[in-house]
């Protein structure tokens, strides 16, 4: 009887985890659809430059997310746990860890402005950095909306 149940909540707590996970990829999915049309339309893209353009784009962004959501959960684990616990040697190693990534990060943006410049204009890589600036603004302004009318 204890087998049972316990088969049958384990099963369900699979089940909704399975799909709270498909709900968070289908609404990155969502947003990631939302950017490519906002991005496109703020750089006015000729066809050839979106050519060249969305396949760099895509692996930069690929990259940034695995750094970023990724390694960095690591270390959110570790900062949710007792701060107050963490001996200064263990503080200068994670900070280290910390620095290393925000390193890889800024060389990864780097990277991927030198590979654009071959691309676009330098007025549209500027234009991109504020297309996607405001696009985060956009989001980020409608998530504060969907939040205060509940």
């Amino acid at each position: 009887m204890k087998t049972s149940k316990f088969l049958l909540i384990s099963i369900l707590f699979i089940s909704i985890h399975s799909f709270a996970q498909s709900q968070m990829e289908e609404k990155r999915e969502q947003i990631k659809t939302l950017k490519v049309g906002f991005i496109t339309n703020e750089l006015a893209l000729t066809p050839d430059e979106a050519a060249k353009f969305w396949p760099i784009y895509n692996a930069y962004e690929d990259k940034q997310f695995e750094i970023k959501h990724q390694k960095m959960k690591a270390f959110k684990e570790r900062m949710d746990s007792d701060l107050d616990k963490m001996n200064e040697k263990e503080a200068s190693a994670l900070l280290a860890q910390m620095q290393s990534n925000d390193d890889e990060l800024y060389q990864i943006r780097k990277k991927f402005i030198s590979n654009l410049k071959n691309i676009l204009p330098a007025t549209k890589i500027i234009k991109l950095k504020k297309a996607e600036d405001d696009f985060n603004r956009k989001l980020l302004q409608q998530y504060r909306n969907k939040g205060s009318r509940k």
